[in-house]
This record gives C-alpha cells, sequence and structure tokens, in this order.
C-alpha cells in the first residue's frame, strides 16, 4: 500500500539509506576491505598468523633465551648484577670458609643454602642477583654452574656496589648543632655501603671533625649517621630510639644496635 503525500511506507524517498542520514556508519554497497566470511574456516588450510582473533592481537614475539645464558647458570651475565646485601646476626646459610679455595663442587645439599661471608661487627653478608622485582642469594649451586671461585663473586659484587655507591645520594640533614647524614635511596643497597673504605672515610671526614661518629644499619634501604659531640650527651640516646624505631618497623630489618667508626672501622658503640 501507498499513502500518497505522506512519504508512507511506499514511498522510495521516505526512508534514507542505510548510511544516508541513519544510524548506520555506511551503505552496504559503499566500497569495504576484506570480505564476509559464510562458511567456517577450512581445519586444513594454514593458519594467518597476523589475522586477529575475537579483536585481540597476537603476543609480541620474544626472544629467545637459552637457560644455560641466565645469570644464574652463566658467570659472564652475572657479573654484572652480583651485588652485597646485610642480613641479621643469626642468618642461615652456608659460611665461605666452608667452600674449597678454589671452587665449590661438593654437590652436598648444603649447597642450596646461601653462601655467607663475615661483615663487621658480626653481620652475615649474602650476594645477590637482581632479578624482576626480587632478589635471588647466590649458593654454592651458583658457584657450581659458574665454575668460579668465591673471590671472583666478591670481586665483582663489592666492584658493582662501589659504582653504585659513586653516584648514589646523601641526605644532609642539620638541626642547631646536630648533623646526620643518611643514605635512603631504596634501592636496597643502602645499608651495604658501609663495607666500601671510602665511604666509612667520607663519613669520618663529614662528622667527625668536632665528636664520634654514630652509625645506624637498622635495615636495608637505610644507613644513617650522626655527631655525638662531647656536649651533646643526650644525642645518643635519640640516635639509639630512631634506630630501634626503624628497624622495628621495617620489611627488611638488619640491627638494631648502634655502632661507631673508630679509627676507620666499624664497631659497636660502647657508650
Amino acid at each position: 500500500m501507498e499513502e500518497d503525500g505522506r512519504g508512507g511506507i511506499g514511498d522510495p524517498g521516505a526512508r534514507p539509506r542505510p548510511g544516508e542520514g541513519s544510524d548506520y556508519g555506511r551503505a552496504f554497497d559503499d566500497e569495504q576491505s576484506g570480505a564476509l566470511r559464510d562458511t567456517p574456516p577450512s581445519i586444513f588450510e594454514p593458519i594467518l598468523v597476523d589475522s586477529p582473533v575475537s579483536g585481540h592481537r597476537a603476543a609480541p614475539e620474544q626472544s629467545a633465551v637459552l637457560a644455560a645464558d641466565a645469570p644464574e647458570h652463566d658467570f659472564t651475565a652475572a657479573r654484572s648484577i652480583i651485588m652485597p646485601a646485610l642480613r641479621p646476626v643469626g642468618t642461615q646459610g652456608r659460611p665461605i670458609s666452608t667452600l674449597h679455595a678454589v671452587r665449590a663442587s661438593e654437590g652436598s645439599a648444603s649447597h642450596t643454602q646461601p653462601l655467607l661471608d663475615e661483615g663487621p661487627c658480626g653481620l652475615p653478608v649474602v650476594y645477590t642477583l637482581a632479578a624482576t622485582g626480587f632478589d635471588v642469594v647466590v649458593n654454592g649451586d651458583h658457584l657450581s654452574s659458574w665454575g668460579v671461585g668465591i673471590e671472583a663473586v666478591q670481586d665483582a659484587a663489592v666492584a658493582n656496589l662501589r659504582a653504585w655507591s659513586a653516584t648514589a645520594p646523601w641526605t644532609d640533614e642539620v638541626s642547631g648543632d646536630r648533623r646526620l647524614l643518611s643514605s635512603d635511596s631504596g634501592e636496597g643497597s643502602d645499608a651495604a655501603r658501609i663495607l666500601l673504605p671510602e665511604v666509612r672515610e667520607h663519613l669520618a671526614r663529614e662528622l667527625g671533625a668536632t665528636g664520634r661518629v654514630l652509625v645506624g644499619l637498622p635495615e636495608r634501604h637505610l644507613l644513617v649517621a650522626g655527631t655525638l659531640r662531647p656536649d651533646d650527651a643526650a644525642f645518643a640516646g635519640l640516635f639509639a630510639e630512631f634506630v630501634l624505631e626503624e628497624s622495628g618497623g621495617a620489611d627488611e630489618p638488619i640491627d638494631r644496635r648502634v655502632f661507631e667508626l673508630v679509627g676507620g672501622e666499624l664497631v659497636e658503640f660502647a657508650g
């Protein structure tokens, strides 16, 4: 039926074509790329790797890395990322004094334990490999895979720590006659800086001219040092409270003691 003059359903101009004033994005007879599928794909045809699937893109191709070339197995890859780290007294592991002088190749169960080196004031030192979001602690199995002695690990770790420390900042805080220097970069090697002679020399030079140099290692991410002047006995107590509080709330605590630099070496503060 037609309704003359009203533009009814029989009037060819009454309704817009798709794409002409309608809500459609384009006309069906517009030129289009590709073709609409009216049959399922053949299972015998090769898969088009660049074809989108359900609107998703194919995962990016990842470069193949041999397990043998990973830092855990290849010392060449590990050498540049080994770092020393301080641990709390009582940390369990295998003392490096039990290793052979050249290489650890016994293959005993103790090789899976972290290797423990001796740090100042009885603090254990471990060696770590930086990974994504965590650290891998070096053990005897690593030495067996690498085919190197502990001396090579120690040398590489200290060299990396020294290179990092050379550019890591210090925070200098002054309140009246009191002064604090701290390292709190958050990169995990701040407390371990005390292992470096040049860092101890820096602290002694900056803080030791007017008194004794107190040092705190409350957690892995913090090294703090301050001057204890002869006329400010209260500072030692305040410093000790700060170290205790920081260590108690830390995710990776190290030590609650207060230390002191004497003759360029770290010793326990005797009061």
